[in-house]
């Protein structure tokens, strides 16, 4: 009995100690929407809670995270968005867009998993210039891929 009691008082003390991740600590992404404008197309990723950690890379070929398999889109080119700790869990949107804009010809969904969520930019043309950034209120991360 008292070891049950001496284990209970343990895990208690450890609950306590060890800090719980809230909603608020990360981001989830609750939309996706692409635009075309004179000079450049446009990804917004709509996103509530924290704002995470963001890079921006340019890949030959997107692959699924969990079974590192190719992932079939559009594009000569990808632009991949890492946002962390960031998850898509709830978002109902589609995870394979086909915007077909002047460079923007694809965007889809290579990892959703331990709040590391990653999203491929199929381009029409390589070597293109790319600017992102984060937008408060609401927040939103932009990314903006050039024409020419």
């Amino acid at each position: 009995m008292k070891r049950i009691f001496a284990v209970l008082i343990a895990v208690v003390m450890a609950v306590m100690v060890v800090p719980s991740a809230s909603a608020a600590d990360y981001a989830q992404l609750t939309n996706v929407r692409t635009g075309q404008h004179p000079t450049f197309d446009r990804v917004v990723f709509d996103l509530t809670g924290g704002r995470p950690g963001a890079s921006v890379s340019q890949i030959s070929e997107p692959t699924n995270c969990g079974s590192g398999k190719p992932i079939s889109a559009p594009g000569a080119e990808f632009v991949e968005v890492r946002l962390q700790p960031a998850d898509a869990h709830s978002y109902t949107g589609s995870r394979d867009l086909r915007p077909n804009l002047v460079q923007v010809k694809s965007v889809v969904f290579t990892c959703d998993f331990e709040a590391d969520l990653s999203i491929a930019i199929g381009v029409k043309d390589t070597n293109r210039r790319v600017d992102a950034y984060f937008v408060d209120g609401p927040l939103r991360y932009v990314v903006d891929i050039y024409h020419s």
